[in-house]
This record gives structure tokens, sequence and C-alpha cells, in this order.
């Protein structure tokens, strides 16, 4: 009965949409971005503010922003394909990631995807940045076979002048400006509508070593290997949102666009630009990695400014959320500024401040101004609450994830979306499932390829113990023992579960 109400209120609510001029969407996701990387949410637990992003806070303030929202993994391959096909990690045929540029895409050809969901809904769909799950590239001598890269060497043997297959255009974007791994990775180059686009007039292909990038200053996050010989990481960030803008400026008001744009912020190697829009950035905080949060914080300011320009802000439907937690970074630390806010670890960890997101949605009319939900959810979510807002049911067996964020966000519910949060870590290979605050990490064994042998590691009441206090870790204590086994039963029977099913 209860699955049968909030069904009719989905499609009252969709009905209600589609009856109005369809909203444009823009859906960010940043790179490494912790709830405590916005002012916003911190001051939500401290009044020490070291860092200021105004163009976020005011997203939140129009908007409403989730307290208790969740990457689907704290490391950023893995979530980029769950956010964009509303599945949970696991059902890639790589559940842990992490993907370099050459290697098979996670996304299969029969997937729905965020592109094809909206293209289906007569979106004109846009693709901006990091891709980050794997593509096509044809070997250099061979342009009739797809190169199969291992990522334990040097690859010089790819013709990395275009993407050959499984790239945006194959998942439903019209247009794409994309960095097949963002800043941090090989290839070094980016590509416009799938081909290589040089960034200078005297661009080749070329090798790039750490030695040239020491020349200006930067480091190597990853493997020296192909790319354009004018790169320059400093450049890429105001390459990308002024791309973005202009692709907002040249839209028809007519008809919807959907964009999806997936910023190289605030990943490594942290290398900001000298000045964008007119405010200066490298230097101006305590550190190189703020610099880049403040980066950020000023393109979001670009594309508020360009749809506002346009005349389609209070018609655009603006998402912000991260692919995994924030950074850990020395240097930040030691100015004050708290990445993860109030919660224990980061980036590629199993703890809260691993997983736990800033998730923002602003809907000027629609969305009350200044809103909080404390639901919990996940940011595969986007599709499910997409789907919604386009008034499309999602074909049975794809997205099976994703929740219907929707009459949330309108105030028309406040039922939980998920029975379970189901999220992971990253290379140290632990997942976690999460119910009424009852959190439950499972190690699994690094050596077993196919992760049958998974082992409780720990248990935490978030509601007395948000900060996840290894004292108050309940794993081998005799009373919480039916919660340990009721997660990880749940757990199990959800990885094991032949038929695709909702969380």
């Amino acid at each position: 009965m209860k699955k049968n109400i909030l069904l009719a209120l989905s499609l009252a609510l969709a009905l209600s949409v589609t009856a109005q001029k369809k909203p444009n969407v823009i859906v960010v996701l940043a790179d490494d971005i912790g709830t405590g990387d916005l002012s916003y949410y911190r001051k939500l637990h401290s009044d020490k503010i070291v860092l200021e992003t105004p163009a976020l806070d005011q997203l939140a303030r129009e908007g409403m922003i989730f307290t208790d929202a969740h990457a689907p993994a704290a490391l950023c391959a893995p979530s980029r394909y769950a956010i964009m096909t509303g599945n949970n990690c696991y059902r890639s045929y790589a559940p842990w990631g992490v993907w370099g540029s050459y290697q098979e895409s996670a996304v299969k050809p029969d997937q729905l995807t965020l592109g094809k969901l909206m293209k289906n809904a007569g979106y004109s769909t846009a693709f901006f940045g990091k891709w980050g799950f794997g593509s096509d590239f044809y070997e250099k001598d061979n342009p009739n076979k797809i190169y199969q890269g291992s990522r334990q060497k040097i690859e010089m043997d790819v013709d990395i002048r275009q993407i050959a297959g499984n790239g945006p255009k194959q998942n439903g974007f019209d247009y794409s400006l994309m960095f097949p791994s963002g800043i941090q990775n090989v290839p070094y180059a980016v590509y416009e509508n799938e081909k290589w686009m040089p960034l200078e007039s005297n661009s080749k292909i070329g090798f790039i070593s750490q030695e040239n990038m020491t020349k200006i200053g930067v480091t190597l996050d990853k493997e020296e290997g192909l790319g354009d010989t004018a790169w320059d990481p400093h450049n890429m960030g105001p390459l990308l949102v002024n791309k973005a803008v202009n692709f907002i400026e040249k839209t028809d008001k007519k008809s919807p666009f959907f964009m999806y744009y997936c910023s190289l912020a605030v990943h490594l190697p942290h290398s900001p630009s000298k000045e964008l829009n007119g405010k200066k950035i490298a230097g101006t905080t305590p550190s190189a990695h703020m610099d880049m949060i403040k980066e950020l914080d000023v393109q979001i300011e670009m594309l508020i400014a360009a749809l506002k320009k346009k005349g389609e802000y209070e018609n655009t439907i603006f998402i912000f959320t991260s692919d995994n937690g924030g950074l850990q970074i020395k240097e930040t630390a030691q100015s004050g500024h708290k990445s993860s806010d109030i919660y224990r670890g980061g980036k590629n960890q199993p703890y809260e401040g691993g997983h736990r997101v800033p998730f923002i949605v602003s809907w000027p009319g629609q969305i009350k101004a200044k809103s909080i939900s404390e639901t919990p959810i996940v940011g595969l979510d986007i599709l499910g609450t997409l789907a919604a807002v386009t008034n499309q049911k999602i074909p049975e067996g794809q997205a099976v994830d994703s929740a219907n964020l929707l009459p949330i966000l309108l105030r028309k519910s406040k039922s939980p979306v998920h029975p379970y949060i189901i999220s992971q870590s990253g290379t140290s290979k632990e997942a976690i499932i999460t119910q009424d605050g009852w959190k439950l990490i499972i190690a699994f064994d690094k050596k077993d390829k196919s992760d049958q042998i998974r082992k409780p590691f720990a248990l935490y009441n978030l509601n007395d113990n948000l900060e996840e206090k290894e004292i108050e870790n309940l794993i081998n204590n005799p009373k919480y023992q039916s919660e340990v086994e009721a997660l990880f039963e749940a757990y199990n029977q959800i990885r094991t579960t032949e038929k695709a099913t909702k969380i």
C-alpha cells in the first residue's frame, strides 16, 4: 500500500512538473570535495571558517541541502560509474575501480545513463570535464583494433587522436569537452566531441614527462605518458568552465538542456590558475589545495552568472555533489580548514569522511529556500530523480539502485528512500552498509578476486558516535552482535541476489 501511494505521489509530481516548461538541468560532480570544503556546510558545526565558498553557499541558501548524503564509493572511478548509471559500484565488471583511460569502460552499451535518460526526454545534452571510468582508443599502428591497457607500464602504443568508442557520444551526450582521466593521468589531452582538441596552434601529440612538468611547477599525480605537448594543468579549469559558459550562452531557449559538469578540481596535481573571472586564485589561500577549492567556487559563480544572463536561472535545476569525500592535505589541515568537517577520515577510507559528501539542489520557485533534509541518500539517486522530473519510467533492470528524491525536494514526503545506505571504500576494499544510524564496515579479502571472503570489521552507532571514535567501535561488544549479524546478513543477501532489485 505504502509503495502504491508513493508511486502515485511521484506520478502526480512528475505530471505537475511536465505541465510547465521543462527545466534545464545542470549536475556538477566535483572531484575530491568534502562537506567541510563548503563554508555553508562547515557553518553547521563550526564558527571557524578559513575559506568562504560564496557561490556554492548561494546555491545552498536558495535550495535544499542534504546532511546525510553519500558518494557510492570513497574513490572516484567506482562512484562515477554508479552516478552515471544509477547502479551500485559492485554491479560493474570491476567493482573497486580504478579504470585507466585505455581500459574497458565500466558502462555497458545497453545500460541507461544520465545522458541517454535526458536525451530520451528531448533535452540537448552536454558533458564537460573528467570522464574517469574507461573508454576506447585505437592501437597506434592498427586503426581497426582497440587498444587494451594494463596501467602497469608507460603506454606509448595508443592512438590518442580520437575516442574510438564508449565515450560521451555513445552514452547520450550531444556535445562533449572531455578529459579522459581529468588532470591526473594519461592521456594528458582534451577531446571536443571525441576528437583531440589541440591546446595551442603548435600542439603535437608527444610524451608528457615529469621533467617537463617540473619546469611549469607541476608534480604529476600518476604516470608519465602521451598527451598534448602544450599540456599545463594550470589552464585546464579555466578552459573547462569557459567552454561550459559558452555552451549555455549558445543554447536555444525554446528547448531545455542538460549539462553534466564533472570538475577537474580539486584532484591532484593542485595547479590553480592565476586568475579566473577577474578574481585572483593562486596563492590567495593557505594551500594550493584550498586555492583549487576557491577556483571551483568561482567556476560555479560563472555558471550561475551565465544562466542569469541567459534568463534561464529561474528555470534551471542545479545539483551539486562530489565523487567522494575530501582530501587530507597537511598544509590545509594546519590552517584550520577541515575538508571532512567533523567526520573521521577522508578520500579512499571507509569512514564517514571518505564517502559523506555535500549534496545541494537548487530550483527557484520549486524548492523552498534554506531547506535541509536529513534523509540518507546516495549520489546515484540523481538518475532516478531526473527520471521523475522528466516524467520517465526507468526500464526494468536499469538504474536498479537509484531512488527518486523529487518528493523530498518538493516537501511532499520525508519517508526514507533506501532501506540501507550502501557504499564502499577504495583500494583497501571495505564495504559499508548503514541502517537507522547503525553502520557496519565489512573487510574484503584483497587476494580473493571473487569478493566472497568478507568479515565484519567495525560497527558504529552514528546516532551517538558520528565521529566514529575507535574507542566506541562496537564490533566485539557482545551486546551488539545482533546488529552486526543483521547488517552483515543483509549486505550478503544484497550482494548475492541474482535478480537486480532496488536497494
